[in-house]
């Protein structure tokens, strides 16, 4: 079974599991630039200017990732909630997923422009499913 062929409300809580998942992604190339300039486990925030660049842009990435999915979740659960049960919002959550992942790429390797319009994708993704729940309940 494809993710199209979910029932809309089961794809917002995967959007959401996958958004959560997402959010590690960077931290994968933070522990890798960690591991080669030495990890000190009794200040691990404290090396973050030791770090490779890409390793900085990855932490980076990683606290963006936060932010993101908080938004997102709420916007998910607000749609899952309010009983939005259109195709234009599975594709909004659905669209946000891959914008997280090419961001976070993106990010890391330094293509501003690309990761720009992937933040424009993954918000728009947000700022839809928060419209359609509350044009849902308005009327």
């Amino acid at each position: 079974m494809s993710l199209l062929q979910l029932p809309i409300p089961a794809i917002f809580l995967y959007s959401i599991a996958a958004a959560a998942v997402l959010i590690y992604v960077p931290f994968l190339f933070v522990a890798y630039g960690r591991a080669q300039v030495g990890f000190d486990l009794s200040a691990p925030r404290a090396m973050f200017d030791q770090l490779p660049p890409y390793a900085q842009r990855a932490t980076w990435a990683h606290q963006n990732s936060f932010e993101a999915f908080m938004i997102f979740s709420a916007a998910s659960l607000m749609a899952y909630v309010c009983g939005v049960n259109t195709p234009l919002a599975a594709m909004a959550a659905i669209a946000f997923i891959p914008a997280r992942l090419l961001y976070s790429i993106f990010y890391i390797a330094n293509i501003p422009i690309l990761r720009s319009l992937m933040f424009g994708i993954g918000s728009f993704s947000s700022a839809t499913l928060f419209y359609l729940s509350i044009m849902k309940v308005s009327g």
